[in-house]
């Protein structure tokens, strides 16, 4: 199962009952971490969950309203006397800010380690959790994610006794490994069937839609995605400042065939946001307002 949690929903400042942006992915004992505004810390705190798990930071951009968070996370992960190693990725020149930003985070019990993209589209298996990070289209170079636990085709017994398999070599076998034994090579797809449908949630903010966003959201059970404006006369505003509004996240939605949106990453200045949902759900039915805390466990289909 997947555990998402939006810990911050706010864009540009944080407003008293919502935080800036930050979502939280959990998988399998691993957490992973989406942003770290300002507030971030305090928000894990209201969520209930815990710093210590926190493996991974994807940072979208170098805004502030989206990493002004981290020397504070990175002093209370500190002070709880971490050892393990915090892997951050984020866009080019993501070593300079993270070490300007610990100039008030010197010493800290654990390391860090940055990967800087630079690619168009980039790929990373960490702690069993595949992640695509794409480029978007916003006023400085920025990035949205996909997470994926992709899942292999079932196990054959059959198909295993009726080709001789050592037994001692199903489990590697059915974790997707090759095996060589005795002169022999024994690869998955001698007993996997086809691959079963995984999970996959992606995360974007902040960008003008761009056909990237569309691509990397297919098929995905949850699609979080900005919404910066939802005034229909904000459109211009959108466009001069590249973001996106409510209805064009919405299109984005359907066009990438996704289950379910969340709404995040709202202007500070927008009031009643609920009451423009009703028109957004035109576009998109399984359209929803994302708010501070508002969480969701995904878990695998199974086949009938």
């Amino acid at each position: 199962m997947l555990d998402i949690c939006l810990l911050g929903t706010a864009g540009m400042m944080p407003l008293p009952n919502r935080w800036l942006t930050a979502m939280m992915l959990r998988y399998n004992g691993s957490s992973l971490l989406v942003d770290c505004g300002e507030g971030t810390q305090i928000a894990i705190k209201e969520a209930e969950l815990s710093f210590k798990p926190i493996d991974v930071l994807c940072v979208t951009h170098f805004h502030a309203d989206h990493i002004s968070g981290l020397p504070g996370l990175l002093l209370t992960m500190g002070n709880a006397d971490r050892k393990e190693p915090l892997t951050i990725i984020g866009p080019k020149g993501l070593e300079r800010v993270v070490g300007a930003l610990r100039s008030i985070a010197p010493e800290l019990p654990f390391a860090i380690n940055c990967i800087e993209i630079t690619e168009q589209n980039a790929y990373f298996d960490m702690n069993g959790i595949h992640i695509h990070a794409f480029r978007v289209k916003h006023g400085v170079e920025c990035y949205g994610y996909s997470f994926e636990l992709r899942r292999a085709g079932r196990f054959s017994v059959e198909r295993a006794k009726e080709q001789n398999i050592p037994m001692k070599l199903w489990n590697p076998l059915q974790k997707g490994n090759t095996v060589e034994w005795e002169g022999s090579i024994y690869t998955p797809d001698m007993v996997l069937g086809a691959e079963r449908k995984g999970l996959k949630v992606t995360y974007c903010t902040d960008s003008r839609p761009v056909d990237a966003i569309a691509e990397a959201a297919k098929n995905s059970d949850l699609f979080i995605c900005e919404g910066m404006y939802a005034e229909a006369d904000k459109i211009a505003k959108a466009k001069q400042y590249k973001h996106m509004t409510f209805y064009e996240a919405a299109e984005l939605a359907k066009k990438a065939g996704v289950k379910e949106m969340w709404l995040t990453h709202f202007s500070p200045s927008l009031v009643k946001a609920e009451s423009y949902m009703p028109a957004v759900r035109q576009i998109f039915e399984q359209s929803y307002l994302g708010k501070d805390g508002k969480s969701i466990e995904l878990t695998f289909q199974e086949e009938s």
